[in-house]
């Protein structure tokens, strides 16, 4: 990282050579889309686009292209922003927040740089529209698949604002966060349609990861056709960068999938569950609602029972099978001299580990507890020699965090968010980072884990091939529909007397 903004050459191109310990591949990002009038950077997970952003809006306003940067990031996330600007550059950003009052002042001075969250967007849309037609604003939209859905109230505000603003800027390591079409929306801000189209649901037809298609070679042929081409339509405004192109010399990171017999009690409550939803959602053999929200809800009830019953049955008394093999990961981990991560889907279980495994003197992170609690809980893991374990929620801690402290990571469970997966793994795996990390997947043997695992992995291959980070060949090689299959067998969808 630098704390000296890149000069301009005479012939107004970047200089390198003034930026004492910078990226060579995050300046390059900056020379290739500071002139643009909207750019998509989607850097992975860890290559410091917060920095980029920065850069950006400094060269934005030493050309006098800008009067002002409006930096929207999640809640979660002003202040790490805040203090990635005032450390980097000479920005010191006014942050716009839920008081009106305050906010009028700032939308009334002549300010280079502003800083808020995407609830305020909503809040202050309309007083947002009248600035934005008084000054020349650019703006960069942080972990912009928040906007992936274009039926959100945060989306269609944004989408409507959009063309108020001379310089768009999206950043986000996931922009396929979680389905392919994810990324139409987010583009959509920046181009109001010209690369992907104005129409989602057409969009959304080609694109759509289905659970029929392990079957269906027409329609694999048809997703595979459309996948390839999403990435030259929009190409011309894009950057990405993974860790391995990027050149950045990271220590190994190793994945394992670890397999979990259920204990007795919870064999008996997970196959009551599958029994009652089978007879839910599947009729004739095949999936009634194929893999809507709906069942989604309904799968959810099984990863629950698989991970620790206790979170629908109370009277549930056994130690859930997972907890014993978690005990044995963490006592491995810390007698290494590391700190770990639990990563757990639900608020429950998150408070539930952090009481079973007080030995380790964990810290909690999750949706319910205040930003202020949640910031406390991340500094005691990353200062207090004593805190070995953080137990977090994905959705509370998945992004923007550095926790290189740690190099292993548990995944007790997981649900059917690439994004969660993707975004709270490399907490650990990123610049900073010296140890070999590991990441352990708890899988119960026969459960809805395995359908889970096998669906992260075909969308993971996806947002590869739609971020061009595999080409058509690669593809065609790993891909794999079994997910759908899987689900079926799951659910009693491939027995005779359905």
């Amino acid at each position: 990282m630098t704390d000296v903004a890149p000069r301009l050459k005479r012939d107004g191109r970047l200089d390198l050579s003034a930026v004492h310990r910078g990226f060579a591949y995050q300046l390059q990002a900056v020379e290739a889309v500071r002139r643009l009038p909207h750019a998509a950077l989607f850097h992975e997970q860890g290559l410091g686009k917060t920095k980029i952003g920065i850069d950006l809006a400094l060269e934005w306003l030493r050309e006098d292209l800008v009067d002002t940067v409006l930096f929207v990031t999640k809640r979660s996330l002003v202040t790490n922003w805040d203090e990635e600007m005032r450390a980097h550059s000479h920005l010191k950003p006014r942050v716009l927040d839920q008081n009106h009052r305050s906010n009028y002042y700032a939308f009334n001075a002549a300010l280079p740089a502003l800083l808020t969250h995407y609830e305020v967007i909503l809040s202050e849309s309309r007083r947002l529209e009248l600035f934005l037609k008084t000054r020349r604003v650019a703006i960069v939209l942080d972990e912009a698949q928040k906007i992936k859905n274009p039926e959100t109230e945060v989306a269609k505000a944004l989408h409507r604002l959009a063309p108020l603003f001379v310089r768009r800027v999206i950043m986000t390591g996931t922009p396929v966060a979680n389905r392919p079409f994810d990324i139409w929306s987010q583009i959509f801000f920046l181009d109001q349609g010209a690369a992907l189209g104005s129409d989602f649901d057409e969009f959304k037809a080609d694109l759509d990861l289905t659970n029929d298609m392990w079957r269906d070679e027409d329609k694999r042929r048809s997703f595979e056709a459309a996948l390839g081409g999403v990435f030259d339509r929009i190409r011309s405004f894009t950057v990405r960068e993974t860790k391995s192109t990027a050149g950045i010399d990271l220590p190994e990171k190793r994945i394992e999938n670890v397999a979990v017999t259920l204990a007795p009690r919870q064999r008996e409550l997970y196959d009551e569950v599958c029994r009652h939803l089978s007879a839910e959602v599947v009729k004739g053999g095949e999936l009634v609602e194929d893999d809507s929200e709906a069942v989604l809800k309904r799968l959810l009830r099984l990863v629950q029972v698989a991970s620790n019953p206790g979170l629908v049955d109370e009277s549930y008394d056994e130690v859930p099978a997972k907890a014993v093999v978690l005990d044995d990961l963490l006592d491995r981990a810390v007698a290494d001299g590391s700190k770990a991560i639990v990563w757990t889907s639900f608020i429950a279980n998150a408070d539930w580990l952090t009481k079973r495994l007080a030995r380790f003197n964990p810290v909690t992170v999750h949706g319910r507890l205040d930003i202020d609690v949640r910031n406390g809980a991340i500094a005691a893991f990353k200062n207090d020699p004593d805190c070995k374990v953080l137990v977090a929620t994905p959705g509370a801690a998945k992004e923007g965090l550095t926790l290189t402290v740690a190099n292993h990571a548990v995944f007790y469970d997981r649900v059917f968010s690439l994004d969660d997966y993707l975004q709270a793994q490399d907490r650990i795996h990123r610049i900073s980072q010296e140890r070999t990390c590991y990441v352990w997947n708890l899988i119960g043997e026969n459960t809805v884990d395995e359908w889970v695992d096998a669906l992260l992995g075909a969308k993971r291959l996806a947002a590869q091939f739609v971020q061009a980070d595999v080409d058509a060949a690669e593809y065609a090689r790993v891909a794999d529909y079994d997910f759908g299959r899987i689900v079926q067998e799951i659910l009693g969808g491939g027995r005779e007397d359905e």
